[in-house]
């Protein structure tokens, strides 16, 4: 544990970036604007109160939070400097991201044996597609969101936690969940076992697919591709799946003309910059013209890149903050990633080890695959940057996440098997 002393430094640092970047917000305008000041002070007081609340009671592991924080603040000013009413908006969905974070953790360190839901983690991402492909409306291209009193999420949002909790279950002792108590031979049941652990990991894919999610699809592939290499016990299922990529790339190219857009525009923006090059080009100019150093909190146009507030936010810090200011939020999900890997390998409990390493992988993997895409390392893909993009599905299922992490950090409760009751 960190210790108050410790801790107390790294708190004041957030807490004066924070000060500084919403009085700069505050005075840049041509009239003092105090609803900036007001959300500056809420936002502050907001992340100081959980922080010490958090190491009062110790709740676990006080780094991810932390780290958390730093992130949650540069998204919170440069969303709010780009649109005030969404910044408004965001600051409220990190107060409901914040009540499911500890109603997860609560939740989550007074329940044992969590491997026992299995078949709930199966089937329940499965009620969410099929909710989804009947009641789900088309934005951006994409089957995956339910609008309902004006407010819209996406299911397939949980459904990649859910995912992992079913891995987690599987792995805990491989190859041997289904058929357990069955008369069949032990090489009979672990061929059954992978044949089903890739059925419901493929149908899972193929309902992102029919839904056109395929940043998510992707995401959920990878991490499934990670959790199979370091807890699987046979290399072969790994190179078998593995090999798959290759015709589902292919596959994709051919069935989505979204999908070739994407990959004509990666390969070469520079040809068609007036219309599917263009935002990609407009990020590509903007990460440019903020130099190492930025333009500075509300000098640069990063408003000119279509959907900044989401997508291409890192486009946004990088031209505000500098080249720097974009590093700094790769080193903050850099530790996240590395304290999460830390954590579980002090973890005793198998279950929650593989549960832990899923999330990690999963915030490592989401974190590449947007900042690749808007650096034109890889093709874009429709996934957003965690805790720093604007959106209430991806911020709540990230609170969430970063909820179950921080119970399966709670010393005590991997003691005691699984459960506290103090």
């Amino acid at each position: 544990m960190l210790g108050e002393t410790t801790f107390r430094r790294p708190l004041l640092l957030i807490a004066v970036f924070n000060i500084i970047g919403y009085s700069f917000l505050f005075l840049s305008g041509e009239a003092y604007n105090w609803h900036i000041a007001a959300l500056g002070t809420f936002v502050t007081l907001l992340i100081c109160t959980v922080c010490l609340f958090i190491i009062k009671r110790n709740a676990g592991d006080e780094y991810l939070f932390l780290i958390v924080s730093m992130l949650l603040s540069i998204g919170l000013l440069v969303i709010s400097r780009l649109n005030e009413g969404l910044g408004i908006k965001q600051f409220i969905w990190v107060l409901v991201g914040l009540t499911l974070f500890f109603s997860v953790y609560f939740v989550y360190i007074r329940v044992s044996k969590w491997e026992r839901f299995t078949y709930l983690y199966i089937f329940l991402p499965f009620a969410f597609y099929l909710i989804t492909l009947v009641l789900g409306k088309n934005i951006n291209g994409a089957v995956n969101w339910i609008s309902i009193g004006g407010f819209t999420f996406q299911p397939s949002e949980l459904s990649k936690i859910l995912f992992i909790f079913f891995l987690a279950s599987y792995f805990k002792q491989p190859d041997m969940l289904f058929l357990k108590d069955s008369r069949y031979s032990e090489k009979t049941k672990v061929i059954v076992n992978r044949v089903l652990l890739m059925l419901v990991t493929y149908l899972n894919i193929g309902f992102l697919v029919i839904q056109r999610e395929l940043g998510t699809a992707v995401l959920m592939f990878l991490v499934f591709l990670i959790v199979l290499y370091v807890y699987g016990r046979d290399m072969r299922t790994f190179f078998l799946n593995s090999a798959l990529i290759i015709p589902g790339l292919l596959a994709s190219y051919a069935l989505f003309y979204h999908i070739r857009v994407r990959m004509e525009v990666w390969i070469d923006p520079w040809s068609d910059i007036t219309d599917k090059g263009y935002q990609i080009t407009q990020s590509l100019f903007a990460i440019a013209s903020g130099g190492f150093f930025g333009t500075g909190i509300g000098m640069g146009r990063p408003d000119m890149v279509p959907a900044v507030t989401t997508d291409f936010i890192f486009a946004a810090i990088c031209e505000e903050l500098g080249v720097f200011g974009g590093v700094a939020v790769v080193l903050l999900f850099m530790l996240l990633i590395y304290r999460g890997i830390k954590i579980i390998l002090g973890v005793k409990n198998r279950f929650n080890k593989i549960l832990g390493f899923g999330i990690a992988v999963m915030f490592g993997l989401q974190t590449f695959i947007i900042i690749g895409g808007v650096i034109k390392l890889i093709p874009l893909t429709g996934i957003t940057l965690p805790f720093v993009s604007y959106g209430g599905s991806s911020l709540t299922t990230s609170f969430i996440a970063l909820g179950i992490m921080q119970a399966i950090s709670n010393t005590d409760m991997d003691e005691a098997g699984g459960e506290i009751y103090g």
